[in-house]
């Protein structure tokens, strides 16, 4: 069960001025999986306006309904062995999105699963949250030494010249729980519960 508290504490990071996402990746995909373009760059590097229109984009997943468009989920032990997903999702994440090699083999992955009427875009971000230490009247105190360190996934279908819109489905990864990484748990988002990409969850293995 997710936290909404967890979730709000994300999001309210998510602004131009507070955000400490690392870096933004992403590959275009055309409607039958194949890559179309790919771009990987620090988040910082954005103008003003674009880390903006990229937050939006990010904040979408953990400000969503929380344990109705936002699921949690745990990986099955198989699930986390050998060339699993959960294994290039840790290596992803190890990396801040620095090593494309991961980063290609990931759409590879989406596209071969992913079913869309269109083309559209595979968005991941990096961030890492310096978790406050609040005392027993939950007033912050100041910056503590645990560090969530987690990615956010979002795809979107695409118009024009790759202009995205929103999220369709996506996920965090590892999950926030109990202040920390839950590195066997994954929150999964679905835009429309009635019509949900369930290829998402085969892909996960969940």
């Amino acid at each position: 069960m997710i936290d909404r508290e967890d979730m709000l504490a994300l999001t309210r990071r998510m602004t131009v001025k507070r955000t400490s996402m690392t870096r933004i990746a992403g590959g275009y995909m055309d409607s039958d999986g194949c890559i179309d373009g790919t771009f990987n760059i620090a988040f910082l590097k954005l103008s003003p306006a674009n880390r903006e229109k990229n937050l939006q984009i990010a904040k979408k997943v953990p400000f969503a309904e929380t344990n109705q468009n936002l699921q949690e989920y745990k990986f099955l032990q198989e699930n986390m062995q050998n060339d699993s997903l959960w294994k290039l999702l840790m290596g992803m994440r190890a990396c801040g999105l620095k090593n494309d090699a991961l980063m290609e083999t990931f759409y590879e992955i989406v596209g071969a699963n992913y079913k869309s009427k269109g083309d559209y875009a595979v968005y991941v971000f990096h961030d890492r949250y310096d978790i406050p230490v609040k005392g027993t009247d939950h007033e912050r105190q100041g910056e503590s030494e645990k560090m969530y360190e987690y990615l956010i996934c979002a795809i979107c279908p695409v118009s024009g010249d790759y202009e995205p819109g929103d999220p369709e489905c996506g996920f965090l990864f590892p999950a926030f729980m109990d202040e920390s990484a839950a590195l066997n748990y994954i929150d999964i988002y679905q835009a429309d519960m009635n019509h949900p990409h369930i290829e998402l969850l085969e892909m996960l293995g969940i």
